[in-house]
């Protein structure tokens, strides 16, 4: 038009299409386009050519087909409708077509077949909950190569003293060794996410250690909910004390003993992998209120602070109550555990 402006219409990013898809951030679809990075991964998950693997979000792709290169079986779990059918167009009359089983589905709500090793580029969102329904799995698989969000990668391998060391870091240790592989650079795929990745081996441990996974869980979420205080100041809070001895009382009532046997806890797996109110996660730079202790002062009844005592007995025995849980090992929180145990103190 004339003395009118011409807008341009910006063409779409070319980093959002592959092969005529468009991937959506908002489901976490970011597709590893280093070819280099690709190989580096396969390899780095050790599969042998007797191996069934399963793929999570596989994509459009291009590390199945590396995958099928190695790999007896490939089982390819794909929510999208779209990249499904992208798989069943690029391997069909490849070759590969008997190697390949695809599942369209959600992850977290199929039910996973047998599996030797799990390799994966994830939606971020899903990390946590994933990471344990594969650690629960049974029959255990050999091991697991993922990609992670670079921060959640670093707190699954992070050890005692560490910024990021958090109940994510103990629960995914006591069931499996973790280790770092390699940073990815956001820049490697298409399109690029907000944030850095990382490539975590996870090797689940043979055999589980005889606990009971919701003790465990209740221990330690008490412990890093204020991770900064000493454990004496934790347990001093009446609110602390008050579960605690609710717990201690039913189970006298009812003179229930806790099955030692690791097989009775085996579907409580999953819980170690619920995030809801876990602080444990906060950066906090360790200025929170240290050795703020909550206590009954003078109007402790005797009971109340006969229990108290018990508990204050139970951490002084270990040497425990002026340690912080951002400094303990998992040794350690097993020793703590037992010494719980032995008294009768529950936390579940």
């Amino acid at each position: 038009m004339a003395g009118g402006k011409i807008q341009k219409r910006k063409p779409a990013s070319a980093d959002h299409y592959q092969g005529g898809i468009q991937f959506h951030k908002s489901k976490g679809q970011h597709i590893l386009k280093n070819p280099l990075l690709v190989d580096t991964i396969v390899q780095k998950a050790g599969i042998k050519s007797t191996d069934v693997v399963l793929e999570i979000g596989p994509g459009t792709g291009n590390l199945t087909s590396k995958l099928l290169n190695v790999a007896k079986t490939v089982i390819a779990v794909e929510m999208d409708p779209r990249m499904v059918l992208e798989l069943q167009r690029r391997f069909q009359g490849s070759g590969f077509g008997n190697q390949l089983k695809v599942i369209q589905g959600d992850v977290l709500k199929c039910e996973l077949p047998y599996f030797d090793v799990c390799v994966a580029n994830i939606p971020y969102q899903i990390s946590s909950p994933l990471t344990f329904k594969l650690l629960a799995h049974r029959p255990v698989f050999r091991c697991a190569v993922i990609m992670y969000q670079r921060e959640f990668a670093m707190r699954l391998v992070a050890k005692p003293g560490d910024t990021l060391y958090c109940r994510l870091s103990v629960n995914t240790q006591l069931l499996a060794r973790v280790s770092h592989l390699l940073k990815v650079g956001r820049n490697n795929f298409r399109p690029p996410p907000k944030v850095d990745s990382s490539v975590v081996r996870i090797e689940p441990r043979k055999p589980l250690p005889p606990v009971s996974f919701k003790e465990w869980d209740g221990l330690i979420r008490l412990c890093f909910n204020r991770k900064n205080r000493t454990l004496g100041a934790i347990f001093r809070q009446k609110s602390v004390l008050s579960l605690l001895e609710k717990n201690y009382k039913a189970m006298q009532a009812l003179q229930i003993s806790q099955p030692s046997s690791n097989d009775a806890n085996m579907l409580d797996v999953a819980v170690l992998g619920d995030t809801a109110g876990d602080s444990s996660t906060d950066l906090d730079g360790g200025k929170e209120d240290e050795e703020m202790e909550i206590d009954g002062g003078d109007g402790e009844g005797a009971e109340e602070s006969e229990f108290k005592s018990k508990i204050m007995g139970i951490l002084s025995q270990g040497d425990f109550e002026d340690k912080r849980a951002k400094k303990l090992t998992q040794v350690d929180f097993l020793y703590l555990l037992s010494l719980f145990k032995k008294a009768g103190i529950h936390f579940a």
